[in-house]
């Protein structure tokens, strides 16, 4: 995939460009927010640039020139869908800013959290006040300005396509995607409180809502369709890439959500067993409360969101999940919606460059560690 490590390059001197100009601004407000830099660029730095790719394959789905995007003279070509990718990036960071926030997580790929960097920043310089509440409040205004910014970047993009009515449809795309993955996680953490006064039939059907709106459409099927949607896609290419994406972004997310309780913290950057420390009411919680026996389902319903749980618990629910067949479910509703994803690109009107890249993609993405 070196076109896929290129545009990785690309998106990286797209946001260092834009980032350069905006320090300028702070700094010429007080030398007081060269930390909000520091950590803005801290969290823009890495990351595994996922959305950049299925945004770019997204467009490159549906255009007709001949010529290579990432030669020289396909840089005024590729301009508007650099800077959405890019823009993708920024919000993603913005999203992560206030996750952590919500859900009380000290790290962040393996590093401290927003609001631990700057609870820091308060014990380094002995400020008066409550350092944990200070690091919250400026980490919410770190992520408000991630999130002004990728509408920022992203309109930098799109003012010179000359297709205004592409460059209104990825727009609209680009909103319905804040819109729809803000829903999903006002769902998540509503689960997380609400799941007592809900019936157990309800909670897998609840579960599949909350994926759907705060990961899959977010992670792939949005990205996607901007990139489409830039390239001045047609309804069925479109409908096209959603059948691919929504699918693939489901199993993404259970993947994700497997990896939440038995990932390895040197891969996902996060304790074993954060999900079930924080109370996550994931698809896996959901099966495993419908396979489980009355009284390990009321310990796992009692141990579930205690942020103090040992190694040891954390040990014996990720046992009693594994044992009573909740894991291997799992694995097969990936492995199912991976196919139906992978079906839905086979005489898909995309370029065959584009069907072969997302393929890889799909795997890539759902793979057991990545």
């Amino acid at each position: 995939m070196a076109h896929g490590s290129r545009l990785v390059d690309l998106v990286h001197e797209r946001i260092e460009e834009f980032l350069a100009e905006r320090t300028s601004i702070l700094r010429s407000i007080s030398p007081d927010l060269d930390p909000v830099d520091g950590f803005s660029r801290r969290f823009l730095s890495g990351g595994k640039r996922f959305r950049a790719l299925f945004c770019y394959w997204g467009w490159q789905g549906v255009r007709t020139n001949a010529f290579d995007p990432f030669e020289p003279d396909g840089a005024d070509d590729r301009y508007p869908v650099v800077s959405a990718a890019a823009a993708l990036e920024l919000f993603h960071a913005a999203a992560l800013v206030h996750d952590d926030i919500i859900d009380r997580s000290d790290t962040r790929r393996g590093a401290p959290s927003a609001h631990r960097l700057f609870e820091g920043l308060h014990a380094e310089n002995g400020w008066a006040g409550d350092g944990a509440e200070f690091g919250t409040d400026a980490a919410i205004l770190l992520g408000d300005l991630l999130l002004g910014w990728s509408d920022e970047i992203l309109d930098e993009g799109l003012d010179p396509l000359a297709d205004r009515r592409a460059a209104r449809a990825a727009r609209r795309e680009y909103m319905r995607m804040r819109t729809e993955v803000t829903a999903g996680q006002y769902l998540d953490i509503l689960e997380e409180r609400a799941w007592l006064t809900k019936p157990d039939h309800e909670q897998r059907l609840r579960a599949e809502r909350v994926i759907t709106f705060k990961s899959a459409k977010y992670s792939i099927e949005a990205p996607l369709l901007i990139g489409a949607a830039i390239a001045g896609a047609s309804s069925a290419q479109l409908e096209a890439l959603r059948d691919f994406g929504l699918p693939l972004g489901i199993a993404y997310q259970l993947r994700d959500d497997l990896l939440g309780v038995f990932g390895d913290p040197d891969v996902t950057g996060k304790p074993s067993g954060d999900d079930l420390r924080e109370g996550k009411r994931t698809m896996l919680v959901a099966i495993a409360r419908e396979r489980l026996a009355p009284g390990q389902r009321r310990l796992l319903d009692e141990l579930l969101g205690d942020a103090e749980l040992t190694s040891e618990q954390v040990r014996m629910l990720q046992r009693t999940i594994t044992e009573c067949g909740a894991v291997d479910e799992v694995e097969r509703m990936i492995a199912d919606n991976v196919a139906r994803a992978t079906t839905a690109l086979e005489g898909a009107p995309l370029s065959r460059a584009a069907r072969d890249e997302l393929g890889e993609l799909a795997k890539t993405v759902t793979r057991r560690a990545h």
